[in-house]
């Protein structure tokens, strides 16, 4: 006489059976769960620690100062792809530099407790510079209106002709 397997079907636990096991499956179930759980809590401790030490690590941007600039032209109008860059104040090279946007603005991440030197050039337009002190707050909001460059006057001589 032959015995009769159970069939387990449209049941949850149906997908969990190794088709191996002549037995129940109750077992590797069980031990899944186990596995599952260990792994879930092995990778728990992982992320805490993650957490901690990148609070605790030099490269944390909670000690950052932020910039974010509005750049207009002299009609009051956005001006987009002005060049600004960023210099500490008594150095030479400029160490930040970026294009303003199609709303012309643009925003600066930049370490606390120093003077900056912000310069902003556009074609067409006078060169702009601002100085940004670092050492008290946490942010700067600019609002800067470019001014037209004076064109040189050419004078016309006889008949037209320059």
């Amino acid at each position: 006489m032959r015995k009769k397997r159970k069939k387990i079907s449209n049941s949850i636990l149906g997908f969990f059976r190794h088709p191996f096991t002549p037995s129940g499956h109750l077992i590797l179930v069980r031990s899944m769960m186990v596995l599952a759980c260990l792994t879930w809590l092995a990778g728990g401790g992982i992320v805490v620690e993650s957490n901690a030490r990148a609070q605790s690590s030099s490269h944390s941007h909670a000690r950052d100062f932020v910039i974010f600039a509005t750049i207009f032209s002299d009609r009051g109008f956005a001006l987009p792809d002005a060049r600004v860059r960023v210099r500490r104040s008594g150095e030479k090279k400029f160490r930040w530099e970026g294009m303003s946007d199609s709303r012309g603005e643009l925003a600066f991440r930049i370490p606390q407790n120093a003077e900056y030197e912000l310069t902003v050039e556009a074609r067409g337009f006078k060169l702009e510079t601002r100085k940004i002190d670092a050492r008290e707050d946490n942010r700067a909001d600019l609002t800067i209106r470019m001014e037209l460059q004076a064109q040189p006057r050419t004078e016309q001589g006889p008949g037209g002709k320059q």
